[in-house]
């Protein structure tokens, strides 16, 4: 017999598995001598609200039989070695998910990534961090996985309207994710784990008899009227194929060069721009979870999200939270030589004793008038000053300016910086200086307001460290809503973050999927 129960919880309860097997048949009566019982939790949130952390599960019991399957999804895949071929610029979460929803429709993916397989990044990522070298191929955001890879590994997502969610989570356990982030509603994967399942996802793809070519920038695209045929790379190979899917992610700046210079039809898109604020987690901990000394060894290290409308100039814009990354680490995120650009990602334990997020306000065209002269780059060259002014006030190196939160809102040179997880270092700097005032201005007023909505937060033990700049694509390649093609240019099928459609890795991966379906519907299944 199966039934289904939602209890509410203490942290112990939920976390403990043997607790949690013998809470829930004492709810569910049940004398264990006299019946085999295995419970499972099905959805876990934790409500923090009250003076005591309570968490909601969602409880399948199974009584005198077995579990059932708790997945659909496998590694099993048809081979495709001699099928239609279609290309995919990008290996980021999209161009993962789009090769293997092709896989699954009988066509080949050809999976071309400018960076390197996810092994040889790391090498690339320690040069960056330690030696403060940027290889503008191979860093945080080009590579196998995609900026994703090397992240928090956050899956939640509100964009529900674009596929299966539970189908992408699935997947990813089927190549090597606990099936926690089936359970948990804020799951996250964590980025020492998060390696070893893009290998999984790529060797499934290449035993299906998909390609994937690392080391391989594509510089060109073959159009004959209208239609993109297929692309060129840097060795001055042609690869044909039935159509592309461009999931190059948003800080691949030559693509967006590339298809202005094709007079490939593109826009100027509003993105965000802000800092990373950095707090002790034990603080974010007490503030969220009530607790007087820390967390206790069952709850998960605390997130927070917020926002805040501002005025500057009689114009309101928003100030919010970003890629919140609980228990996590800052890290260099530039794409060229003469850059500096931080990120956060966290360990799937998410034990730093540093908490950051990024802090960062909405940015409009029309906050840009000395950069439309660009046109439809007008915000990623705006996006770029900014990081080459953050590059410069650090010293001209990987060094990121940096300043606690009250000497930012008071305009004053901290003395000095706090510890951080930030490897390259900081430098005490007037973060005013690198920002315009139509941002650093509104983050002031941001950063006391969200003083007030979590108390403690407001505080000199913390520091802003700039810039988060990369929150998503600065342009946007349009599609048409239905079939996903670019309208003007055939067979090209804009996708994900970089094309300005996607926030993050699970929304990406449908994306992805999406794309590949509307493509071989239109040109391969015809």
């Amino acid at each position: 017999m199966k039934k289904e129960i939602n209890l509410q919880l203490s942290p112990k309860e939920a976390y403990d598995d043997v607790v949690f097997q013998e809470v829930v048949a004492k709810r569910l009566g049940l004398n264990l001598q006299e019946h085999q019982f295995e419970a499972r939790q099905v959805k876990r949130s934790i409500d923090a609200r009250g003076r005591q952390v309570k968490v909601n599960v969602s409880v399948e019991a199974f009584i005198d039989e077995p579990l059932t399957p708790f997945l659909q999804a496998s590694k099993a895949y048809q081979n495709v070695n001699q099928a239609a071929p279609i290309i995919i610029v990008g290996a980021g979460p999209a161009g993962l998910f789009a090769a293997l929803r092709a896989i699954e429709l009988g066509v080949k993916p050809i999976l071309i990534e400018r960076g390197k397989d996810v092994r040889s990044r790391r090498r690339d990522l320690a040069a960056i961090n330690k030696d403060h070298i940027v290889n503008p191929e191979s860093n945080y955001c080009f590579g196998e996985g995609g900026a994703g890879t090397y992240s928090d590994g956050k899956l939640y997502t509100r964009s529900k309207k674009r596929g299966d969610i539970r189908r992408i989570m699935e997947i990813f356990v089927a190549h090597g994710a606990t099936e926690q982030i089936l359970v948990d509603a804020h799951p996250h994967i964590g980025t020492n784990k998060l390696p070893k399942i893009v290998t999984e996802l790529r060797e499934s793809i290449i035993q299906a008899g998909g390609e994937v070519l690392f080391d391989t920038k594509v510089v060109d695209f073959i159009l004959e009227d209208n239609e993109m045929k297929g692309v060129v790379t840097q060795d001055g190979e042609k690869i044909y194929g039935l159509g592309v899917i461009l999931a190059t992610g948003h800080s691949a700046r030559d693509i967006f060069h590339l298809l202005h210079h094709k007079k490939i039809l593109i826009e100027a898109k509003p993105f965000a721009l802000g800092v990373r604020i950095e707090h002790s987690q034990n603080l974010i901990d007490q503030i969220q979870y009530n607790c007087e000394i820390d967390r206790g060894p069952y709850l998960p290290a605390s997130s927070y999200a917020l926002v805040h409308q501002t005025y500057f100039e009689k114009q309101q814009r928003g100030v919010f939270s970003f890629c919140m990354c609980p228990g996590g680490f800052i890290v260099p995120a530039a794409t060229s030589p003469g850059e500096l650009v931080v990120n956060g990602m966290s360990p799937s334990r998410r034990d730093s004793q540093f908490a950051n997020s990024g802090i960062v306000v909405a940015v409009e065209l029309e906050d840009l008038p000395a950069y439309q002269k660009f046109g439809p780059l007008a915000a990623m060259e705006f996006q770029a000053d900014i990081e080459k002014q953050a590059w410069l006030m650090g010293g001209q190196s990987q060094v990121a300016p940096a300043q606690r939160m009250v000497d930012f809102v008071n305009r004053k040179v901290s003395a000095s910086l706090l510890d951080t997880s930030y490897q390259p270092g900081l430098k005490s700097t007037n973060m005013h200086d690198v920002l315009p005032p139509f941002i650093s201005n509104r983050l002031a007023d941001a950063f006391q307001a969200f003083g007030k909505k979590m108390k403690g937060y407001y505080t000199n033990e913390s520091q802003l460290i700039g810039v988060e700049s990369r929150t998503s694509s600065p342009v946007r390649i349009p599609r048409n809503k239905e079939t996903f093609e670019h309208p003007v240019v055939k067979r090209l099928y804009p996708c994900a973050e970089g094309a300005g459609y996607a926030g993050g890795i699970v929304s990406a991966a449908m994306d992805g999927e999406r794309c590949a379906e509307h493509l071989i519907a239109a040109y391969v299944n015809k």
